[in-house]
């Protein structure tokens, strides 16, 4: 289908504005320096490692960052420390250490020569100074994280001086954490995106021309990122389109009710100069290929295609998509 162009008219759709989470857990596993630190924790025990030349790591890490040097030498340093600087939080967000307002601080625990960042319960900023004694104040409940120190708190006593050798040695050690990460935010997508995504709950997909290079982008961004131009000649292109590039997804990633293997791929929709990626479905995972041809599948008034399906044409010629690729 040849593309078609028109210029916006007076009554475009507003600029959309909605919430947006970003949110995953990541798992990982740990060598021995990480899971000897935060098993540690759990036994109410701070471990740091000492470097060549005799500095103590408290978070510890197991490459001297000076050397790059690998480092196995565990200390224990105390649980009592200095702030060396500190920010107000006056107004807390869901899941941090605290939910009334805090302070962030960098603690250097008495035996380590460098700081770690947690949470400071103080009453107000008032109440905080860079140089105060801190001491952790233990989770009630704790399983071998960095929240097994619930937060610091001030403290008036003397504390340890030197770090004392440790063998890394607990029972149970904790071998893996699986840390969730959140971003909440606003996201608003501009009067390009907003047509582009009211076009879209129309089953309709509408790309803008550059006036200067002539390419079209789908999705619009309201500039070509070529030329620098704003792009205001909106294109229908598609819906039909050529697969240039994929990938395999084998993992399958939590709440999402899609069976691996399955297939994401870049696709040039017909008339568009930018691909845009897409999951590929009625086909075995083995037989997607580049220059295949494919359309979108909408299901019942969903405001996006829900993926794209071959549509029995012959493949393209690499040379048609070659620059898309």
């Amino acid at each position: 289908m040849p593309p078609t162009s028109r210029t916006p008219d007076a009554d475009a759709p507003e600029v959309l504005s909605a919430p947006l989470v970003v949110e995953f857990p990541f798992t990982r596993s740990l060598g021995p320096v990480q899971s000897a630190f935060l098993t540690g924790l759990r036994e109410r025990v701070v471990l740091g490692v000492r470097t060549g030349d005799g500095r103590v790591l408290v978070p510890p890490v197991e490459y001297d960052p000076a050397t790059a040097e690998e480092i196995r030498d565990l200390v224990e340093v105390g649980t009592t420390g200095t702030v060396t600087t500190w920010s107000w939080n006056p107004a807390p967000r869901p899941h941090q250490p605290l939910d009334t307002p805090f302070a962030w601080v960098l603690v250097r625990f008495d035996g380590a020569d460098t700081a770690l960042l947690h949470a400071l319960d103080a009453p107000g900023p008032d109440a905080v100074r860079t140089g105060m004694r801190v001491r952790v104040r233990w989770a009630a409940e704790r399983t071998g994280a960095i929240t097994d120190i619930a937060c610091f708190e001030p403290y008036e006593g003397d504390g340890r001086g030197d770090a004392t050798p440790h063998d890394g040695e607990f029972t149970d050690p904790v071998t893996g954490i699986t840390a969730p990460a959140r971003l909440d935010y606003t996201y608003s997508p501009g009067r390009a995106q907003s047509r582009y995504l009211a076009a879209l709950a129309g089953h309709r997909t509408v790309g803008e021309r550059c006036p200067s290079c002539r390419k079209v982008y789908v999705p619009p961004r309201g500039a070509c990122p070529t030329c620098g131009v704003a792009t205001r000649d909106q294109v229908e292109v598609g819906p039909r389109g050529t697969v240039t590039t994929f990938c395999i997804v084998n993992i399958k990633a939590k709440n999402l009710d899609i069976d691996v293997p399955y297939v994401y791929a870049h696709i040039a929709l017909d008339g568009a100069d930018l691909a845009l990626h897409a999951r590929i479905g009625g086909i075995p995972y083995d037989e997607v290929r580049m220059g295949l041809r494919v359309e979108p599948v909408w299901r019942g008034d969903g405001r996006y295609p829900d993926h794209y399906r071959p549509t029995g044409e012959p493949d393209a010629d690499y040379d048609s998509y070659k620059e898309l690729v």
